[in-house]
């Protein structure tokens, strides 16, 4: 890429014709099997792909040319990048929000964030914060998305429907064609705890028995409280919390110690409930427990919207998790107050600067009194209209990038598939650093 006074880069057109082996943006799986055919400039997915992956791929492309605005006024990418610039570099204490991006993308706005200033948090990261601070107060035992596929006999699938959320987890990870060892003889057990996923959803020529135990969503950290009793041999109260009788339990409690290598599976952002903090919490302590005896592990199925990505560049680049501040000249952490959407509502920071580049429905700006400036999709649906609006392509479809896996061991390899004319949020977010004054003076916290 050229320096960001020379204007942003274009990288050359590609090819029509059927590609292979192409990584999806669009959930944390990442699923890099997939065969999509282009004419250069509409894509199909032509195998491998779930629902989700369909929906983003043949997203009906933006007219060619889909120009910015000001104020809704359509103007020149030129006109749109001076004016944002101006913004961020007006602004006391501009906010990045969102952050729907590829890996490239996220160092970007990291490096613009720490040029102006800014507070940098992910539009998911209160989901990834359920699981943030166990691993902070606690500790845990953790798997990856190949381990469980080739080493696990037994899903505990935790208040979570990922048959909506990972589509193809159940056909990649819990019964894949190919295993490095041999499945047991009598196939894997998938518990369904609590997790409004219905039981149809999981089949497969290495699913054995699956088990569903229904209860309301508040109800699961005491159910898991109780599970953890009963593998300690504590003695249990009379009261049956979720109506789950006690039987279920004990029978899941065998299942766990008998099992070679026991996975407890959630997505953070499904646990949207009171409590939620405890269940990953309570999942952790029975995990810790059960490998006194045998294996066990938890697996997070996060990472939707570059989650994923978003949290491990700022880590790298950082030393900290999301919800950093560069307002006093290095990088300072708090999790309660550099959360974005806390401070939109309560008044803080004089600007947005919102990135949301996955499709099919981008996630749009949550409604502020302060300027926003949009670094978006085409697609994105704004209820009100923004300082400034640039349209930007989607990594995976639109230009090259990388993505990290929600397991957060590997980056998946992005390719562009198709032309529609539109800069990266990289391109965008580089060149709106390149504008900004070499030193920004502090903002006072």
């Amino acid at each position: 890429m050229p320096a960001p006074s020379q204007g942003i880069a274009r990288e050359k057109a590609p090819q029509p014709g059927t590609h292979g082996s192409v990584s999806c943006p669009f959930c944390g799986l990442h699923c890099d099997d997939l065969e999509v055919r282009s004419d250069g400039r509409r894509l199909a997915v032509t195998a491998n792909g779930c629902d989700r992956a369909k929906a983003g791929f043949e997203q009906e492309p933006p007219a060619a040319g889909m120009p910015p605005s000001i104020d809704g006024k359509p103007v020149s990418l030129e006109a749109a990048i001076a004016r944002a610039s101006d913004l961020i570099a007006a602004a006391r204490l501009p906010l990045y929000g969102g952050l729907g991006t590829d890996v490239e993308g996220m160092r970007a706005v990291m490096a613009l964030a720490d040029r102006s200033g800014g507070v940098v948090d992910h539009v998911l990261s209160r989901a990834q914060y359920r699981n943030t601070n166990v691993l902070q107060t606690r500790g845990w035992f953790m798997s990856t998305l190949t381990e469980a596929r080739n080493r696990a006999d037994l899903f505990v699938i935790v208040a979570s429907d990922v048959s909506k959320l990972h589509p193809r987890f159940v056909e990649r990870i819990v019964s894949p064609e190919q295993t490095m060892f041999d499945a047991p003889a009598n196939g894997r057990t998938v518990v369904l705890l609590g997790a409004g996923m219905p039981p149809s959803a999981v089949s497969g020529r290495l699913v054995g028995d699956v088990v569903d135990i229904p209860c309301a969503k508040s109800d699961v950290p005491a159910v898991l409280a109780e599970l953890r009793a009963i593998l300690r041999g504590a003695p249990l109260s009379g009261a049956r919390p979720g109506g789950v009788e006690i039987t279920a339990l004990e029978d899941l409690a065998a299942r766990c110690r008998a099992a070679q290598y026991a996975v407890f599976v959630w997505a953070p952002q499904a646990l949207d409930f009171d409590g939620a903090d405890d269940a990953v919490h309570i999942v952790s302590d029975v995990v810790r427990d059960l490998n006194k005896t045998t294996r066990a592990a938890g697996l997070s199925l996060g990472g939707n919207d570059g989650a994923a990505s978003a949290a491990s560049v700022c880590s790298w680049q950082s030393g900290y998790p999301l919800r950093v501040s560069f307002a006093g000249g290095v990088p300072t952490y708090d999790p309660y107050r550099f959360e974005v959407a806390r401070m939109l509502a309560e008044g803080e920071g004089d600007l947005l600067v919102w990135v949301s580049s996955f499709g099919p429905d981008p996630t749009a700006p949550p409604a502020t009194a302060a300027p926003t400036v949009v670094i978006g999709s085409p697609a994105i649906r704004l209820d009100t209209t923004p300082a400034v609006f640039i349209p930007v392509g989607t990594p995976g479809l639109d230009h090259r990038g990388r993505l990290v896996r929600c397991d957060s061991v590997v980056s998946l390899p992005l390719r562009r598939l198709r032309e529609i004319g539109l800069a990266s949020v990289a391109d965008v977010a580089t060149e709106l650093a390149g504008r900004l004054p070499a030193v920004v003076a502090p903002a006072a916290e």
